[in-house]
């Protein structure tokens, strides 16, 4: 969010609005807050269509059909302002990135996310269809990832916008990597067109790319009516669901019935659905909180961005999970863990489990640096003394530990870093190695004295191996691996499907 510029409006309506969330063909987009603290987003329409009285129709007709759009993807439209100067509509905020943004910043979504983000989609879309509304504009900026599945926005509203261009200028209006080839044509349009458009947004959410490639509007646009789609890098279980979307035809479409039907899997049912950079979007665009005084003479005061688990403002107080409407035959969601002091406490105790596992770990590797010193000195190889190194199953051993404590310090780091990235795979990496290098370190000090080995005549490497780095690796390594298997530090991991 960027902060007002100056000639922003302070107010719209009843709304104070506090920053930028961005603009588009219509206006620009705001972040408000009502009167009575909610957040909302709010659109303000550009002075240019204002001035049209045919626009100004269409928008109040299409406004008013789209609040009777419902369901749990789609960004309600709440409130609106169709004969103010200039016309505004107001939406509920969905905190969270668009799809555009979270592709751009850290790539292509995961497979499961993909679907996940499908199934979420084609429920919004049949909403909005339900309403006798067309979308006509999907595409991946119009399209927010919240943490409880996507939302859909700006649905109904571009057909305001598209009779007011065919009236001035002869354009369609849509974005010409998604569209579909019959809006393209400039053709009537019909629910059809959003299959089409949703195909092309999810092949976008699996590669990063329009199946229709880029460039010119124009060389876009005769692709997507002439020829097929690029679909490579899609993953395997949605090429024909994705081809058969992309259909020229518009009839040869599946219905938005059978899309859910094919990606909602209540086995891939998640709370956490995005991977974490993305999920860390989401909770940088939460909203501060407004706290009403409790003295009528004070002003409302501002707290840090609110967390998914906490409830604050003047209902807040012992309360259940918040669990959206429950939906018949479930779906690809499940509602939040319950918030609370007892979740909270977990997180945190998980946290702390995880960082110590880390720590110890990197501990180990100072360990791991010390045995492998000690090797390059006793065979003559650091510093280097070729009088001293000569092959035979003494250095053959020696060269065994070397690799096996660069193979130990390899995974210990590669566990460290996906631990950091709350991955489970790191916590049992992390127990596996730090396991093996405590029996390494242990087993270097019975290797010493099993050939012989005496502490007053070693060398200094020796004795800083044997009795320095071989302990340490061995009392960190097992303590790694303990903290690593802790049921706190498990719960604390994304899951991963």
């Amino acid at each position: 969010m960027e902060p007002l510029r100056q000639g922003d409006p302070c107010e719209v309506g009843p709304y104070r609005l506090e920053g930028r969330l961005g603009g588009g063909g219509m206006g620009r987009v705001f972040l408000g807050r009502s009167r009575g603290g909610r957040s909302v987003a709010v659109k303000v329409v550009r002075p240019e269509l204002a001035d049209d009285a045919g626009f100004r129709r269409r928008f109040a007709l299409e406004v008013e059909a789209a609040r009777r759009v419902g369901g749990f993807y789609t960004a309600q439209v709440v409130d609106a302002g169709p004969d103010a100067d200039p016309p505004w509509l107001v939406t509920a905020y969905v905190p969270g990135p668009s799809l555009h943004q979270a592709v751009s910043a850290h790539g292509p979504l995961p497979p499961e996310s993909v679907a996940v983000l499908g199934a979420g989609l084609a429920e919004g879309l049949a909403a909005v269809h339900a309403c006798g509304l067309v979308h006509r504009d999907l595409k991946p900026s119009n399209v927010i990832l919240a943490d409880d599945g996507p939302r859909i926005i700006d649905f109904g509203i571009s057909r305001a916008l598209d009779a007011t261009s065919h009236t001035r200028s002869q354009a369609v209006v849509g974005t010409p990597s998604f569209m579909s080839p019959e809006q393209a044509r400039g053709r009537e349009i019909g629910p059809a067109s959003d299959v089409f458009s949703l195909a092309c947004v999810l092949a976008f959410a699996a590669t990063g790319r329009s199946p229709f490639g880029t460039g010119p509007a124009e060389a876009v646009v005769y692709r997507i009516v002439h020829d097929e789609p690029d679909l490579a890098g899609l993953p395997g279980h949605l090429v024909g669901l994705v081809r058969r979307c992309l259909a020229k035809d518009p009839g040869a479409r599946p219905d938005l019935a059978d899309v859910l039907d094919e990606l909602a899997d209540p086995a891939r049912a998640t709370a956490r659905w995005l991977p974490p950079p993305v999920a860390t979007m989401v909770t940088e665009r939460l909203p501060a909180v407004t706290v009403p005084a409790h003295d009528a003479g004070e002003r409302p005061s501002r707290t840090s961005a609110a967390r998914p688990d906490e409830r604050t403002g003047p209902f807040a107080g012992p309360a259940g999970p918040a669990i959206p409407p429950p939906r018949p035959g479930g779906g690809p969601f499940t509602a939040p863990a319950p918030a609370g002091p007892q979740r909270t406490t977990a997180a945190a105790q998980g946290g702390a489990t995880a960082i110590a596992a880390t720590a110890l770990a990197m501990l180990c590797l100072p360990g791991l640096l010390g045995m492998m010193l000690m090797g390059f000195n006793l065979l003559g190889l650091f510093p280097p003394n070729p009088d001293r190194f000569e092959m035979s199953p003494f250095t053959i051993i020696f060269l065994l530990n070397l690799a096996i404590a660069v193979a130990e310090a390899a995974g210990l780091a590669r566990g460290a870093s996906l631990l950091s990235q709350r991955d489970a795979a790191g916590a049992r990496l992390i127990a596996v190695t730090a396991g093996v290098a405590a029996l390494h370190g242990m087993s270097g000090i019975v290797q010493f004295f099993l050939t012989g080995g005496e502490p007053d005549s070693a060398a200094a490497s020796a004795i800083l191996g044997v009795f320095v780095a071989a302990p340490l690796t061995a009392v960190a390594g097992v303590a790694a691996t303990t903290t690593a298997l802790l049921p706190s530090t498990r719960r604390w991991c994304l899951p991963r499907h």
